[in-house]
């Protein structure tokens, strides 16, 4: 609960739902085994912990987390869709789940399937056509989860009474724990705070992006470290768990909605309301009207996209995505992770490399790449047309960033027309693709004009084959700056003679006279 809530307040992520997550929890184990005698210990660990998580967001050290790319985040997000659809497997079938996770859940499939619950299955069924079919009109007023456990609850209520449900839940306050410290246990517990820090940041920082993608938005890395220390610090101090983003909680809340951090407030006080005195209610849900709402929770989070395209898609970006899925389904996600993060380094100086190579111009400019002639309509349309010029590969070390740096310009949405010249571009991978289909609808969102120049073949083809090239007007493609730039200008609102692109017959006259 105060993870949650204090997470979600202070935090940069505003559609994350913080709380105690698996990898999380395990290490806490571990700490309370160490002090089982002293448990005030552990959780003066939990508050050092949250410490330190404050002192990375001051630091600024989360915005390494975007360096991550985007097959890696595909593979996150089909691997949790994975495993929400497995884990709900035994529910479906009329059991408890698993508590040993995927693995064990996949190996009792059929111990479960030779008895099932038909009763069970009903309310699966019925659950998830709830929340797959109810119309956009009603779901306005009564969200489809909402309406899924009013109508399963009642149904097994009365008619399907042997279907098993959630069942005894604990009520009762926490009560104050005052930290403890040991001078000879100092380094052993620095030591353990400094996991639950980097394992706690890890777990919501990936979270984090993963609801980036879901909403389309873009989280605080190190707002949102020093939200999760502090809900951190306030857990150890009422002797709860070590919390973290907590992923298909999150993905839940902005699969139904959730955008701003109330959402992610309201799920606390829900739960300390439970606590303190609806629990007889929320013990008679069954538990397979939630397996429903959590299948269509998992298949919306499987990265179709990318599966889609999977075919066309660049063969290391494939790999990696796989590499990443399974991992996240059958290790862990922080071991998923690691794989990634022994060379974020790297990345950050090839990232910080590409994106200097980026030029964003918005008026007349007399140095290089521009022409008189190109600087000149610059000039005359000043406010209008901005220009976006790469020199150089484009890769997940900058495609994030080039985005954000678009959006960072000053009253970018009221240039009429946007020019992003590729000529000088060899290179391009998923991360970077996603990166142009996101500036596509970004300007179709505001209205906007968006010109490409010079996609060479190699691009063409990543572009096609991620579906992207046609998203891309046809007649918005250019060979040569200088008539992207004129018919920029033409539908930014110029009535300048040398603002409008030359006919077929004036170019062929102009090749002429150079030859």
């Amino acid at each position: 609960m105060f993870v949650g809530f204090f997470a979600a307040l202070f935090g940069g992520t505003p559609a994350q739902v913080s709380g105690p997550t698996g990898p999380m929890t395990v290490v806490m184990a571990e700490v309370l085994l160490l002090y089982v005698h002293q448990p005030a210990l552990a959780f003066t660990v939990v508050i050092m912990g949250g410490v330190i998580q404050i002192l990375i967001g001051l630091l600024k050290w989360g915005r390494y987390i975007r360096l991550v790319p985007f097959p890696v985040i595909s593979g996150f997000m089909s691997g949790i869709g994975c495993i929400i659809l497995i884990l709900q497997i035994p529910a479906v079938l009329g059991y408890s789940p698993k508590p040993d996770g995927v693995l064990a859940t996949l190996q009792a499939i059929p111990e479960f399937w030779d008895s099932l619950n038909p009763q069970a299955v009903g309310l699966t069924l019925l659950s998830l056509g709830i929340v797959s079919l109810t119309p956009a009109r009603i779901g306005r007023w009564v969200p489809p989860p909402v309406l899924s456990l009013l109508i399963g609850t009642l149904t097994a209520h009365f008619w399907l009474p042997v279907a098993p449900v959630i069942g005894e839940v604990p009520e009762g306050f926490p009560t104050l724990i005052i930290p403890t410290f040991q001078a000879d246990l100092w380094l052993v517990m620095l030591e353990s705070a400094a996991i639950l820090a980097l394992l706690g940041t890890i777990d919501s920082l990936l979270t984090s992006l993963i609801c980036d993608n879901l909403t389309r938005a873009h989280h605080d890395s190190n707002r949102e470290c020093i939200g999760q220390g502090i809900g951190n610090i306030v857990a150890g101090f009422f002797g709860g768990l070590p919390g973290a983003g907590a992923t298909m909680r999150s993905v839940v809340n902005a699969r139904t909605g959730g955008r701003t951090p109330i959402s992610g407030m309201l799920h606390p006080l829900f739960l300390l309301a439970i606590l303190l005195g609806l629990g007889p209610l929320a013990e008679k849900i069954p538990l397979a009207v939630l397996a429903g709402i959590l299948l269509k929770v998992g298949i919306d989070i499987i990265d179709w996209w990318f599966v889609r395209h999977v075919v066309h898609a660049p063969r290391a970006d494939v790999l990696i995505m796989l590499v990443v899925l399974g991992l996240t389904v059958f290790v862990d996600l922080i071991q998923a992770v690691g794989v990634v993060l022994a060379n974020l380094l790297f990345v950050k100086r090839m990232g910080e490399f590409e994106e200097s190579r980026l030029r964003i111009i918005t008026h007349q400019a007399q140095e290089p790449p521009l022409s008189p002639e190109e600087a000149a309509i610059l000039a005359r349309n000043n406010g209008r047309i901005i220009l976006i010029h790469i020199d150089g590969p484009m890769s997940f070390g900058s495609a994030n960033n080039m985005v954000r740096r678009l959006e960072r310009v000053r009253e970018f949405s009221t240039f009429k027309s946007v020019v992003l010249d590729l000529s000088d571009v060899p290179f391009i991978d998923t991360s970077a693709a996603k990166a142009v289909e996101d500036m596509i609808r970004m300007t179709r969102e505001h209205g906007q004009y968006l010109f490409f120049v010079g996609i060479q073949p190699q691009l063409v083809k990543v572009l096609k084959g991620l579906d992207v090239l046609s998203l891309i007007h046809p007649t918005h493609h250019y060979a040569k700056r200088l008539d992207a730039l004129r018919h920029a200008a033409l539908m930014a609102g110029s009535r300048h003679p040398g603002d409008r692109p030359l006919s077929r017959g004036e170019k062929e006259n102009l090749s002429s006279t150079s030859v």
